[in-house]
């Protein structure tokens, strides 16, 4: 699961606990080498990021039944992918502190490519053995690029666009998914309808914050042309020369000046409670979106929300990786945790948990994810719309700064919601985004 940065009160007081939690646990720098392979109880942490989490609660007493030796605790929940992010990066480079299993989101694992030396090659535990059952493209992004497994694939971030069917009825727009997916077969048409809307609605607005809009505008747009945003696959700072970059800006600044957003930072408070009060009409949805809407909307809206066909040719935002520290003093078992949570099995259990869509080609035809539907969402098949894609995604290269240069980048897009000039703005972003690059 990607994403972005949380909500940083609650992320400043679960870094404090974890920070304290990290050296009491069982994932302390090991010198030896850590690798333990007796048949005595151990106990193994996985860290894990964002406020749903990933899922795994009933896979991890599953597991623990299936190995009597075995007890698993789980930290990280609720913690901004930002400060877990921190976190990790200060505790890999120390060789202490993190985690027996670590996640690693597809937005920063390229940054450990250089500290693979203080990961274990899960390769050299089978992991090659299971090439097959991760999307290729998967699988590539989680190995470094001397062949090293760094993590196994978790879950991808197939889009989709989730909107609130009765703020539609009342703008006067379909509700039906197949008609409201046909009023966009474009951004811009996106935007066209989102005029329809605000000339209707003048209490609420048609998106949720201008920074989903651009980076699932900028992914798919990068998919579809260079395969990469901010550095080229060389890890060359590219981003006042990829136009990839400057049409998905340009696009989203577009929509500001259509007055469609509802100015909200992302996974902040008030985005939460954008949900909550239904201050919004649509969002960029990727398929561990639906988990996202669901807890912070609640109850109340169950049957409000539904789910069409994004604009443009699909696309991928999100996902992640599970990789083992070598500085856990339990590697073996920590390797053969992170297969299990990343096999068909696990990744259908988390799909069914919190929505996030497998990386498993196998789980991904299984009928349990194939032939599932949200009866939040209005019963929309979402196997259907987001399975049924999945295969056909293609990646893009995200470079080893690439949050940094994105919350630049996105810093100046808030800029415009607040009244900034957008070329302005699109020359600060070009300066910032270099300079966070570096």
């Amino acid at each position: 699961m990607s994403l972005p940065i949380r909500r940083r009160q609650l992320a400043a007081i679960a870094l404090a606990s974890v920070t304290v939690l990290a050296t009491a646990t069982a994932c302390s720098d090991d010198s030896s080498g850590g690798s333990s392979e007796s048949d005595g109880p151990v106990t193994l942490v996985v860290d894990v990021f964002g406020d749903q989490g990933f899922g795994y609660q009933d896979l991890y007493k599953q597991y623990e039944a299936e190995h009597k030796n075995v007890k698993i605790q789980e930290r990280g929940k609720g913690l901004g992918l930002g400060d877990y992010n921190t976190r990790l990066t200060q505790q890999i480079t120390a060789g202490s502190g993190a985690g027996d299993v670590v996640a690693l989101e597809e937005g920063t694992i390229v940054q450990f490519y250089a500290q693979a030396d203080k990961f274990v090659n899960l390769a050299d535990h089978g992991a090659n053995d299971l090439k097959g059952n991760f999307l290729p493209w998967k699988w590539e992004q989680g190995s470094t690029p001397d062949g090293k497994v760094l993590g196994l694939g978790t879950d991808v971030g197939s889009m989709a666009l989730c909107y609130r069917t009765d703020l539609f009825k009342a703008a006067g727009l379909p509700t039906d998914r197949e008609q409201v997916g046909a009023l966009w077969p474009t951004w811009d048409k996106f935007i066209e309808a989102g005029q329809k809307f605000a000339a209707a609605d003048k209490k609420h607005k048609f998106v949720d914050s201008a920074t989903n809009f651009y980076n699932v505008v900028l992914m798919q747009v990068a998919g579809q042309g260079s395969g990469y945003t901010y550095y080229d696959k060389s890890n060359k700072m590219v981003i006042d020369q990829n136009p990839d970059v400057q049409a998905a800006y340009q696009l989203t600044t577009k929509m500001i000046g259509a007055g469609l957003s509802n100015n909200l930072q992302s996974f902040s408070n008030e985005w939460n409670a954008g949900f909550k009060n239904g201050t919004f009409a649509t969002i960029a949805c990727p398929a561990w979106m639906t988990g996202v809407i669901k807890g912070q909307a609640g109850d109340a809206a169950a049957g409000k929300w539904d789910i069409a066909k994004a604009p443009g040719a699909g696309g991928n935002w999100g996902g992640s990786f599970l990789g083992v520290p070598k500085s856990s003093k339990h590697q073996k078992e920590a390797a053969e945790l992170a297969k299990f949570l990343t096999s068909a099995q696990g990744q259908i259990g988390a799909y069914k948990a919190v929505g996030n869509l497998p990386s498993n080609p196998q789980a991904l035809t299984d009928p349990a994810v194939a032939d599932s539907t949200n009866d939040y969402f209005s019963k929309a098949p979402v196997g259907k719309i987001f399975a049924a894609g999945a295969t056909d995604l293609k990646p893009v290269y995200l470079g080893p700064k690439n949050n940094a240069v994105r919350t630049a980048v996105e810093n100046t897009l808030r800029a415009v919601e607040q009244g900034k000039s957008a070329d302005e703005q699109w020359q600060a972003a070009l300066k910032n985004g270099a300079a966070a690059g570096k």
